[in-house]
């Protein structure tokens, strides 16, 4: 059996290691490789593998046999590469120890520089250079890096020992103070840490080694590389890798310096080189924010020789790994040397911008474009946004949950009355709730943004945002809300003050911040034309004969005219009973439910009727030659039927109803679990009335549409079917009503009548339920929750527990539950073309606009999803992405 290697060299212009071994050398370890064997100037070094720091903490903190004598051997490589030798009093070898794990994560993990100095090696350093300022200024960045990294002596307690030198001698900054300066600097860090380490700074180099060797890998888990990954989605991976390479300095003099640059710029995306150094620095320096680097181009007035050189390996770089490069970059004694590159960080703007200009460069293929853009990109260009050049600056006042992407200001209003009224008078509202119900949405509506200190990823205000297209942050609990009055760390906020959201990340600032404006124009459109060629490709190459189609949840004209701009092909959701909330039909829908009888209902549904018809003809207008599936009233009544004594005696008023007579049909709705009570398909099997106006008023409006010159083509959509005989018997109801309209009309209309699967039952039993489906809707987030047995209004509060302790690994109503909602998905799927072949079937939960869920339901052959209507941009890369994968 051969023996496993655990360290890899690199130096001399050649590598153990090369690119493709980023799982095992990390990404850092395995570029440093890279370009060792490309032959650029790459200070020589080694690297200690992922293997290692999986098998560290498998074995309980200790390494693997033999690891001791893999770095001693690959320590005298170094030695022999570089001519020096770590301790050597007259000739010292310093090295960095790095961190580096196959996935990026900046600045979540430990570093120490300078390592291998001592009383004696610094002597030497002196002799060797001359220059005893550097040398000191060296060692004491090593004993704070030291101390601070591996033993966690205070970080403070040293910058305080620093400013109290500075200050004695009357100067701000440290490059300042000279070398006996630096010595009484060092005098007391060293006392510093043996307060706090009761030890005496170790002068061993090779006990220096180690220590940092340990601290790198334990900061794999330490809280900031944990959350990085918790936020970023970052699992799987065996751990960091430990990079030991030979010190250069940029602190040497002024013919020396430090830099990160990018070979674009990483905000925008534009084909500039982008970066900051500073002169006789280290790296530090530049990250801490010690010094104000300058910016990359002013190099060029300095040092043109440098700053051409620099620029050569840009273009080098950025050409071998065909993608944009994010370079650490050192110049000692006029030399330079890269330290870093890896495939930069960036925002959406610009990944969608260096994947559009790479591909027309020839660099890259329109396929891998796709690839390199993730969905969550996108999704930061779909809505206003933070102006980049002012965020960097912003202090985050509060996080909660990003429950509706996009950035939003305005004043902030406590009620739904209050910020229509506002709005009324031309003022920008941000609603502030602590949950949301279905009579904000006149408020919701108007608003800029909602911010709620209750709820989670699919609250009523979350659900409800997202559909709007309104920018959301739920559940934020560092909001506490008292009467017309939030209060976030200890600051109060009263009605009328500003406050931005952004939905995208969570994060809560105070006042009125500058926004972006998003369009799907140029490189955008541009990009997404090339991901529906590729997801149209599907049917092409085999491998979803189905098609696979991307429509919008739209309850409304003005969403269905936003959809159909971000390019949805239909809409696969258009929920009615949001179209109750508006104004005018509230009252009579509320007059409908406390009516003592059927004639006296049938009679309020007629004014209904006029209303629905309207709005279902401004749908299918906005549509026009696009499918519109409608689904009948889903929620209880008990949603709709007013709460206050006030509102209840102005309904009094209105119908003539008695109060108490009122308040009892108000009690006599309420329900112990109204998820699972009267509502769905019950409601038309025991008010068929309901169902059969809202079947009159879309075959009506349909009808009149046709008439005019629209191509329409309506699907009613009954919802919550648990048995086929719900479904036949509702169905042979609304083929009574489709037939008398169209009779009365003297025309044609081709529809469908099918239903959404949304319980377990109606999955496994939809052989049957098939018989009477033109198609079938999967409303997985009523799925996932009677599945799971979870309340997704509740389960907020402990959701976030199971997923940190590793319960779940992802939400269930925010990513598709592919092992357990996703079996009955697919069960449903495959018995119900068992009975009907060519049976549609589509998604219109909030799951349909998820890329993981997307690619799911493209691999079991649905014909599409259907998502809000900012999320359809989203769906339409997800999906392209997915036939890319399934090609291979």
């Amino acid at each position: 059996m051969a023996k496993t290697q655990y360290v890899y060299f690199f130096g001399n212009g050649k590598a153990e290691g090369n690119a493709s071994m980023k799982v095992y050398l990390g990404g850092k370890g395995a570029n440093l490789a890279e370009m060792t064997n490309l032959g650029i100037p790459v200070p020589p070094g080694f690297t200690i593998g992922t293997l290692v720091c999986d098998e560290f903490y498998k074995n309980n903190k200790n390494y693997p046999a033999g690891l001791d004598k893999e770095v001693e051997e690959n320590l005298r490589k170094l030695e022999e590469a570089t001519g020096k030798k770590l301790g050597d009093p007259k000739d010292p070898l310093l090295v960095s120890v790095r961190s580096g794990a196959a996935v990026s994560m900046p600045g979540m993990m430990d570093t120490v520089l300078n390592l291998g100095l001592n009383e004696k090696t610094v002597a030497g350093l002196i002799e060797l250079t001359g220059n005893d300022r550097f040398a000191w200024d060296a060692y004491r960045r090593f004993i704070q890096m030291y101390g601070d990294v591996v033993m966690e002596v205070p970080h403070h307690d040293f910058e305080e020992a620093l400013e109290s030198v500075k200050s004695k001698k009357k100067v701000e900054l440290d490059t300042q103070l000279d070398a006996e300066d630096l010595k009484k600097v060092v005098d007391l860090y060293k006392k510093i840490y043996k307060k706090h380490t009761k030890k005496d700074f170790p002068s061993d180099p090779m006990e220096q080694l180690w220590g940092s060797i340990n601290a790198v890998f334990g900061s794999w888990n330490n809280p900031r590389a944990n959350k990085y990954r918790e936020i970023n989605g970052i699992k799987g991976l065996l751990g960091t890798a430990v990079n030991v390479q030979a010190m250069v300095f940029g602190n040497f003099g002024d013919d020396s310096g430090t830099g990160v640059c990018f070979t674009r710029d990483p905000s925008t995306g534009k084909n500039v080189f982008y970066g900051e150094y500073l002169i006789n620095a280290q790296g530090e320096d530049v990250v801490a924010g010690i010094r104000t680097p300058e910016p990359i181009a002013t190099l060029k007035k300095i040092n043109s020789a440098m700053y051409d050189e620099l620029v050569a390996m840009r273009e080098r770089l950025e050409k071998h790994y065909s993608d944009m490069q994010d370079m650490e970059f050192t110049i000692q004694q006029g030399k330079l040397y890269i330290l870093q590159t890896r495939n930069g960080k960036r925002t959406g703007m610009a990944a969608l911008k260096i994947a559009v200009d790479m591909v027309d460069e020839k660099m890259i293929s329109k396929e891998e474009a796709i690839k390199r853009v993730a969905p969550s990109q996108i999704d930061q260009l779909l809505h206003p946004m933070i102006d980049p050049k002012t965020k960097k600056d912003l202090e985050v006042i509060a996080v909660g949950l990003n429950a509706s992407p996009g950035a939003a200001c305005g004043q902030i209003v406590f009620e739904a009355d209050e910020a229509e009224k506002w709005h009324s008078e031309g003022k920008k509202v941000l609603l502030v709730r602590r949950e949301t119900s279905p009579e904000d949405i006149g408020g919701m509506h108007v608003s800029q943004g909602i911010l709620t200190s209750t709820g989670g990823m699919t609250s009523h205000a979350a659900v409800v945002a997202r559909g709007m297209g309104t920018p959301c942050v739920a559940g934020c609990k560092d909001v506490v809300i008292s009467g017309k009055v939030a209060t976030i760390q200890g600051k109060k906020y009263k009605q009328g003050d500003w406050l931005t959201i952004d939905g995208s990340t969570g994060s809560v600032y105070k006042g009125n911040v500058p926004l972006i404006q998003p369009g799907i124009t140029g490189d955008f459109k541009k990009f997404l034309t090339w991901a529906d060629e590729i997801r149209m490709s599907a049917v092409r190459d085999n491998i979803n004969e189905k098609g696979f189609g991307i429509r919008t949840n739209a309850d409304l004209p003005t969403d269905a005219k936003i959809a159909r701009e971000f390019g949805a092909e239909g809409i696969g959701l258009c929920r009615t009973e949001h179209m109750f909330f508006d104004e005018g039909k509230l009252d009579i829908f509320q007059e409908m439910i406390v009516a003592e009888d059927v004639e006296t209902r049938k009679q309020v549904l007629k004014k209904l009727l006029v209303l629905q018809k309207k709005d279902f003809k401004g749908i299918f207008k906005a549509m026009d030659g696009l499918p519109v599936t409608i689904r009948l009233l889903d929620p209880p009544l008990h949603e709709f039927v007013p709460k206050t004594k006030a509102d209840i005696k102005a309904l009094s008023e209105k119908t003539g109803v008695p109060v108490k007579k009122l308040q009892e049909k108000i009690e006599s709705l309420h329900e112990l679990n109204p998820m699972l009570g009267h509502r769905g398909c019950r409601l038309g099997v025991t008010y068929p009335e309901v169902y059969d106006m809202q079947v009159e008023a879309i075959i009506s409006a349909a009808a009149e549409a046709a008439k005019s010159g629209t191509k329409v083509f309506p699907e009613i959509m009954i919802p919550l079917v648990g048995t086929y005989k719900e479904l036949a018997m509702l169905r042979e109801n609304a083929e009574k009503v489709i037939e008398g309209v169209l009779s009365k009309a003297k025309t044609k209309v081709s529809y469908k009548i099918g239903t959404m699967i949304e319980i377990p039952r109606a999955a496994i039993t939809a052989d049957e339920v098939a018989k009477y489906a033109d198609f079938f809707s999967f409303g997985t987030n009523d799925l996932t929750q009677m599945t799971f047995g979870y309340s997704r209004d509740d389960a907020g509060v402990f959701l976030p527990e199971y997923i940190s302790q590793g319960v779940l690994e992802e939400d269930p109503f925010q990513v598709l539950d592919q092992e357990g909602v996703g079996q009955l998905v697919k069960i449903g799927v495959e018995r119900g073309r068992s009975t009907k072949e060519n049976l549609k079937v589509g998604i219109c939960g909030e799951h349909g606009g998820e890329p993981k869920s997307v690619e799911f339901c493209f691999n079991i052959g649905m014909n599409y999803v259907s998502c809000s209507p900012f999320r359809v941009p989203i769906a339409r890369l997800a999906a392209a992405q997915a036939v890319l994968k399934a090609r291979k």
